[in-house]
């Protein structure tokens, strides 16, 4: 999918959102937005937490659907929580 398609956009958008609500311990960006099967997948230019997988319920808006998936990936998240080495 390309760098600035509307729905890598989108999900970008979400996870500023996120990260403004103080949602997320740490800032994500998008790195790759890619097609599966019954949804998308988000690959992040981070270490911590390398994909969310979105799985898309019909009837169901996008963004709500990336947004439950990143709160759900980083629920599962295990151990400390580092900054990113620079």
């Amino acid at each position: 999918m390309s760098a600035t398609s509307p729905l890598r956009i989108e999900a970008q958008r979400v996870l500023d959102e996120l990260w403004s609500e103080k949602l997320l311990p740490f800032q994500l960006n998008v790195g790759e937005l890619t097609n599966e099967e019954r949804g998308y997948t988000i690959h992040f230019y981070d270490s911590r937490i390398t994909t969310a997988r979105i799985l898309l319920a019909p009837g169901e808006l996008f963004k709500d659907a990336v947004r439950a998936a990143v709160l759900d990936r980083v629920r599962g998240m295990s151990g400390p929580l580092r900054a990113k080495p620079q």
